[in-house]
């Protein structure tokens, strides 16, 4: 299989519902959020040599920018559990039905956390 992957970044706020009593998520903050998405095929485009060109994905970066950058996920996504792994299904959903070959949304909101949604 042919890979590629392309990330990018907002920062936006959320807190998180259903949470043991003093958790610290369940309270308002925020990330700087990197998310990558990852596409496969098994052979490139013949004509282009490309699995997808890169710029096609510049629809994601707009379409995250006028969304949830600098916004409070709560309001975007009302009624749902805004955790790093709804965002990637949510994500993942929106990428899907642009681009077929899109296998898997990766999220983060700190350097060290990832989660992700694949087929």
């Amino acid at each position: 299989m042919y890979t590629i992957r392309k990330r990018f970044s907002f920062s936006a706020a959320h807190h998180l519902l259903n949470l043991v009593e003093g958790h610290p998520c369940s309270r308002q903050h925020g990330h700087n959020y990197e998310v990558e998405i990852i596409l496969s095929l098994p052979l490139p485009h013949p004509a282009t040599g490309f699995v997808r060109d890169y710029r096609d994905l510049d629809l994601f970066k707009k379409w995250l920018d006028e969304t949830c950058d600098h916004k409070d996920l709560n309001e975007v996504f009302p009624g749902m559990q805004t955790s790093a792994e709804n965002l990637c299904y949510t994500f993942y959903k929106w990428c899907k039905e642009m681009w077929p070959e899109v296998v898997c949304v990766r999220v983060s909101e700190t350097p060290k956390t990832w989660a992700e949604y694949q087929e």
